[in-house]
């Protein structure tokens, strides 16, 4: 039974509601439809699962982009209601013939609703009524396999039809068929191929050990010049070894005298403290302070002017009719106006490092967003799609929510507790370092920083990270290794608040997405310790992999915690952007997939290489 129908305005307001069903939806399932699959440009599904407790729910919809209207038709999932694709496209149809921006009350639908509904409701009916008519077909499989289910004469009846390629009505019981004899039978062909083989292989091996030597020694015999110098050479072996000595004694390591400047180690004992301030003083402004400015639109007209001359057949095929239609303007999109520009816009963001998944996603959302609008006066469609796809890149890229980590800071210090900060992420995309980065950063601000070193799995992984707390004169708290990271990192907090540090960075070991072990550690630190701030350390260097990464790594955080409302990540810190020109994608990628904003992106080596997202810039690149 269909338990709602609205139609509402894509601002927001609700135009009709349906009074006969009035049935109180459980949960919020048109809040959450319009917050996370709506306004994520996630609209080109076909259906969206709303759980709530003690109901599950499918939500269905359609637009009237022309007007911009949404109609949204809810029920219960387990019902599988056949006639709602039909009902909303009977509801959209009737609903546009009356509607007027003006009006706000629409009481007077209620009676063509009850209308349309029983009519989908009957068709339903008509269906379901149709298709036990249907058996003869059914009894036609079933027949055949019992025919086939002799399994002497019946399969190799079916091997002559399958090679005789006989297409009919009961191809699929064929199939099926054959497929079961014929894996069968090869699996018993590979199997004594496999046991012939090593029957025979272990005879050709006893055979080639027994011969081998006598044919050796007479191509020794025949040859009679390097092999033969070679294998007295082995048999001697005095002559040659003393020379392999002396080689050896050549290659000198110790009285160079260039090991003294190889050392880059901070020497503690002498002079050290002095050195290590000059060079955290000496870093400079981070750039997370600094404006990056977006380059003018010019160099986009250049790169259009030079596609467009690029490109003179396409332009005078059909020149007139496009032009006409530019003037004039076109009534109505549809999907196969859309198809070739949506095309192009999936190829060149494919090229630009978006996951494949994403770009299609993206792609079937601004379709569905642009579908029965009206193409003004003098716009091309290529440039209409592409209008709508730069408003749904900065939709999703641009945070819903505050990203201002200094603000929360000194909201944590008023609570007196320091603000917690941990950093998650597979093998080698550098944690540590932009740990060290933000750290930097922090202290410009006059955040007074702690470190905690709960990587206890990798070797080198707190060396690494005392080094950075010398360098910038910061309190490191440290176990050592083999230890249990959720412990460390809930010690570290207890000595933060001891000591009246404001933040503490928690450095976690690198894992694996599919590792269950280390992502059930994860889970717990994150559980036990309960952080302000969950950050998901990325290379900007990953295509498809990030969907994978990312999605799994907010699966197995949800799936291995043993809390009801389990933490999952809440930003995303991108690396190594510095490395990959105007392949931005998986900025893009990793925001679809969590839904989570990027809160710093790192571009280089040194500690001032921590910049924020230029929403803009990316958008600009990806559609370039």
């Amino acid at each position: 039974m269909l338990e709602q129908l609205l139609i509402f305005t894509k601002g927001g307001l609700i135009l009709w509601t349906c009074k006969e069903l009035g049935n109180a939806l459980k949960g919020s399932p048109i809040d959450t439809l319009i917050r996370s699959c709506l306004l994520e440009e996630r609209s080109g599904t076909a259906s969206y699962n709303y759980d709530a407790p003690g109901a599950s729910y499918t939500l269905k919809w359609t637009f009237h982009n022309d007007l911009g209207l949404v109609f949204v038709a809810v029920y219960q999932r387990i019902l599988h209601l056949l006639y709602v694709d039909e009902l909303l496209a009977m509801v959209k149809h009737e609903f546009s013939q009356i509607y007027d921006p003006k009006r706000v009350e629409y009481f007077d639908f209620d009676e063509t609703f009850r209308q349309l509904r029983k009519e989908a409701e009957a068709r339903a009916e008509e269906l379901r009524k149709v298709k036990p008519g249907g058996k003869g077909v059914n009894d036609g499989r079933k027949l055949v396999m019992k025919k086939g289910s002799g399994f002497g004469g019946g399969n190799k009846k079916n091997k002559s039809e399958a090679n005789e390629g006989g297409n009919g009505d009961d191809g699929k019981g064929r199939k099926l068929e054959n497929g079961h004899s014929n894996g069968n039978h090869n699996a018993a062909v590979v199997e004594g191929n496999r046991g012939m083989g090593l029957a025979n292989g272990k005879e050709n091996a006893s055979s080639n050990n027994e011969a081998f030597d006598v044919t050796k020694l007479q191509k020794l015999k025949s040859k009679g010049g390097k092999k033969t110098s070679d294998t007295s050479v082995v048999s001697k072996g005095s002559n040659v070894d003393p020379k392999k000595k002396v080689t050896k004694k050549n290659r000198v390591w110790d009285d160079s005298p260039k090991d003294a400047k190889l050392d880059f180690t901070d020497h503690v004992e002498e002079n050290g403290n002095e050195n290590i301030e000059v060079v955290a003083a000496d870093q400079g402004e981070s750039m997370m302070d600094k404006e990056e400015i977006v380059s003018s639109d010019s160099e986009d007209e250049e790169d259009e002017e030079v596609s467009k001359d690029s490109k003179p057949d396409a332009k005078k095929k059909g020149w007139f009719s496009s032009m006409f239609q530019s003037i004039a303007g076109k009534a109505n999109l549809d999907k196969a106006d859309l198809e070739p520009a949506l095309k192009a816009l999936k190829d060149r963001l494919m090229t630009k490092n978006v996951a494949e998944e994403i770009a299609e996603k993206l792609c079937e959302s601004v379709a569905a967003s642009l579908e029965g609008k009206k193409l003004s006066s003098f716009t091309r469609i290529s440039s209409t799609v592409q209008a709508a796809m730069e408003e749904a890149l900065v939709r999703i890229l641009t945070p819903r929510r505050s990203i201002d980590i200094l603000r929360d800071v000194h909201a944590a210090k008023e609570q007196r507790k320091p603000y917690v900060v941990v950093f998650v992420g597979v093998n080698g995309v550098g944690k540590s370092t932009n740990l060290a980065k933000v750290a930097y950063w922090l202290l410009q601000h006059k955040v007074s920083v702690m470190m905690a070193a709960c990587d206890t799995f990798r070797s080198g992984a707190v060396e690494q990270l005392r080094t950075h707390a010398r360098r910038l004169q910061i309190p490191i708290f440290e176990k050592g290794y083999e230890k249990d990271p959720a412990v460390v990192a809930k010690e570290a907090i207890q000595e933060a608040t001891r000591n009246g540090s404001d933040v503490v960075l928690v450095d976690t070991a690198g894992r694996m997405q599919d590792n269950e072990p280390l992502m059930r550690a994860l889970s717990k630190l994150i559980y036990l310790n309960n952080p302000d701030l969950v950050l998901f350390v990325g290379e900007a260097l990953v295509g498809n992999d990030a969907v994978d990464q990312l999605s799994k790594f907010n699966q197995k955080l949800a799936d291995l915690s043993t809390s009801p409302n389990p933490r999952l990540i809440d930003g995303i810190l991108l690396t190594k952007f510095d490395t990959i020109d105007d392949k931005v994608g998986a900025a893009l990628s990793m925001v679809y997939i969590s839904g989570s904003p990027v809160m710093f992106v790192g571009c280089g080596q040194s500690y001032t290489d921590l910049k924020k997202l230029n929403v803009k810039a990316i958008v600009k690149t990806l559609l370039k």
